[in-house]
């Protein structure tokens, strides 16, 4: 028998946000730089503009989670950012001036970055009895994005680069509407918060968890930067970038189904360390290996891990550790510590590595961090969930 408060989560509304912010994603962050370098930007320009991105979610996601708490009213800030974030985008129609494109970049992301940690704890509200369930809601992010990168890439086969800034706005569009219809969750009651969240942020494995996001988004930033200018740097076509960028995706929705198996047999302490593992291979592969089809496969096979199991398992784990009331600043901190610091730090290293030291060092270095992530999880966080 269903259970009624299973019958009540907003399932499909949910996942319509989900699909729609993840398809502007799939169109925006492979091809982008493509579109950047078409327009005269060298490397650094490149790193420089794509770094604004996870600057915003350094910054932002902790004000927007603050004022989300403060307010209790998570679905109305993700409505009022989602739309806002789709007007300035419209910006980078009128040039592709560097400095404008920065400006648009630091507007749009400011509003853009505060949807998905807020729309992540409205989720685990939402889903209060039931969070193993995460993964099958998220997994339709993963679908969007594979519906976009590889319908985008096969477009770009056909059209000009710009087209990409107009399938990105009409995706934002979408986004905004998505947001339109979720629902606020119900506040908890009884919720009482045992300790004061700057006493819970001090503890070890919290600190560990934190800290090996940020060597997790640090050690992808290549791969988002310039992942498809390495592809085509080495004969592959748009519509074949596409495919490759779906087939990681496909192996992170596989994770997330599968992750309340994965937790039957395994810690978040042992998923979190073979993930680290598992990335410092990937980035090796495809810092040195990528022109071989099938080592470039197997290596997008392992975003599941690198990406999809860290992911699920982090997100698990602040669910476990902190409870509802502080959920929408813990989830965005966790954001702008990994996604944004991280971001930024890997984004701009991304940039000089490849203009001085070429892919393969760069990928090298990718791989040196996941390592580090392994050895914070290892050490910071005993084997206690």
């Amino acid at each position: 028998m269903t259970d009624s408060r299973l019958v009540s989560v907003p399932y499909w509304r949910l996942s319509g946000w989900y699909f729609s912010y993840f398809a502007f994603v799939g169109c925006f962050i492979p091809y982008f730089s493509l579109y950047l370098k078409s327009a005269g930007l060298d490397a650094w320009r490149i790193s420089v503009v794509m770094a604004m991105m996870p600057l915003m979610r350094l910054l932002a996601p902790a004000f927007w989670g603050l004022l989300a708490d403060r307010l209790g009213r998570k679905a109305m800030l993700v409505r009022y950012a989602s739309t806002t974030s789709a007007l300035v985008f419209a910006g980078f129609l009128l040039t592709a001036n560097f400095y404008w494109l920065i400006a648009i970049m630091v507007v749009m992301s400011l509003f853009w970055s505060a949807s998905l940690p807020l729309v992540e704890a409205l989720t685990l509200g939402h889903l209060r009895h039931f969070v193993e369930r995460y993964g099958r809601i998220r997994l339709w992010g993963s679908l969007g994005f594979i519906a976009a990168v590889q319908g985008v890439g096969f477009l770009l086969d056909l059209l000009p680069l710009t087209a990409i800034l107009w399938i990105s706005l009409g995706l934002l569009g979408a986004a905004s509407i998505g947001a339109a219809l979720i629902p606020e969750s119900e506040p908890v009651a009884h919720d009482r918060v045992t300790e004061p969240l700057h006493e819970s942020l001090l503890q070890p494995a919290v600190i560990a968890l934190l800290l090996a996001g940020f060597m997790m988004s640090v050690a992808h930033a290549p791969l988002y930067t310039f992942y498809s200018i390495h592809l085509v740097e080495h004969g592959y076509g748009k519509t074949t970038i596409g495919g490759l960028w779906s087939l990681g995706v496909l192996a992170e929705i596989l994770v997330f189904v599968s992750m309340p198996r994965l937790l039957a047999f395994g810690s978040l302490r042992n998923i979190l360390m073979s993930s680290f593992a598992l990335a410092a291979l990937r980035f090796l592969l495809i810092g040195w290996a990528i022109s071989s089809p099938v080592v470039a496969l197997f290596a997008q096979l392992l975003h599941g891990a690198s990406f999809g199991a860290h992911h699920a398992a982090s997100i698990t784990a602040l669910n476990r550790w902190f409870p509802p009331r502080q959920q929408g600043t813990v989830q965005s901190l966790f954001g702008s510590i990994s996604y944004g610091a991280g971001g930024v730090v890997g984004g701009l290293l991304a940039g000089y590595g490849w203009e001085t030291q070429g892919a393969s060092l760069t990928y090298s270095f990718a791989a040196l961090f996941a390592l580090a992530g392994l050895l914070l999880i290892w050490r910071g966080w005993r084997a206690v969930d």
